[in-house]
């Protein structure tokens, strides 16, 4: 049995079945973990989808922003921006039985045997593994409600406001704990995000950092791996941190991560979400 974690599909079916074959998994013993980001932007959001629904027992998934806006959208189809490529699934015949399935999805996942947590964007820098899985639940669980999901979903959007405080409550609660989990990139040591830079390391505003390089982190005795960072190509130098999203939507590449072996599979893309030619994909012992 092997565990492996694959980065920001956003709807690119063909290099995730690129690497799969790569390393031969079979559903029926191995493990895939998602860092969320499933669908939208490339070319094949239903496909990738329904591909991940026919082995969602195989799967550990945590929701990426994209995905939450996926979920707004089904209960109010305004939502849908032109760039979105989200149509086709909430046309589908099987639209709800795929929703109700992602809404099931975690925003943080923590496999304590190992040591190592998933989430999407990360986790903001005071707050301690316990505490994001606290907060964490707490959007879960409204995910899973009926009677509350439409509420959260319409008061998810927003940038305001920008630091947690255990004051906070409602709709602005659960908001503030989505922005940390899965669209922060650069935030100051006590947690205030910044929301609008989304380039590289060296492009943070005055004041801040990226989440996971402020030396008073208090998640730093777990290793993370999230994704949702296109800019950084996976080029992260932090100790126990593994950044998975390489750009693939973007013409850049897929890539999948050996839990256990530490073990770094990349298969180029093309910038409409398909796979290069063969030679130009590569097996990586290094980060990538």
């Amino acid at each position: 049995m092997a565990s492996y974690a694959v980065g920001d599909l956003q709807g690119c079916l063909q290099p995730l079945k690129c690497l799969l074959e790569r390393v031969a998994f079979d559903p029926a013993v191995d493990r895939l973990w998602l860092v969320g980001d499933l669908v939208n932007r490339g070319p094949e959001s239903l496909e990738t989808l329904r591909y991940l629904y026919s082995i969602r027992h195989s799967l550990v998934c945590v929701l990426g922003n994209h995905d939450l806006h996926l979920l707004a959208a089904w209960h109010n189809v305004e939502r849908l921006k032109k760039s979105d490529t989200l149509r086709e699934i909430l046309e589908a015949p099987d639209a709800a039985d795929l929703l109700d399935w992602l809404r099931q999805q975690k925003l943080l996942h923590y496999d304590e045997p190992r040591g190592v947590a998933m989430v999407h964007a990360g986790i903001p820098p005071q707050w301690t593994l316990g505490k994001a899985l606290e907060l964490a639940a707490e959007v879960e669980q409204v995910l899973r409600d009926d009677s509350r999901l439409q509420l959260y979903l319409a008061g998810m959007y927003g940038n305001e406001p920008n630091k947690w405080s255990n004051k906070l409550s409602g709709v602005e609660r659960l908001r503030v704990i989505t922005n940390c989990l899965t669209r922060m990139r650069f935030c100051t040591e006590d947690g205030k995000l910044d929301l609008k830079s989304k380039e590289g390391l060296g492009t943070a505003p005055k004041g801040y950092k990226p989440w996971f390089a402020h030396k008073g982190r208090r998640s730093r005795h777990v290793k993370i791996i999230f994704g949702h960072w296109a800019a950084l190509e996976g080029k992260v130098r932090e100790p126990g941190i593994v950044a998975l999203d390489t750009g693939c939507v973007w013409g850049g590449a897929m890539t999948l991560y050996n839990i256990d072996s530490g073990e770094y599979h990349r298969c180029a893309c093309s910038d409409d979400g398909h796979v290069r030619p063969p030679a130009a994909s590569a097996k990586l012992n290094d980060q990538p």
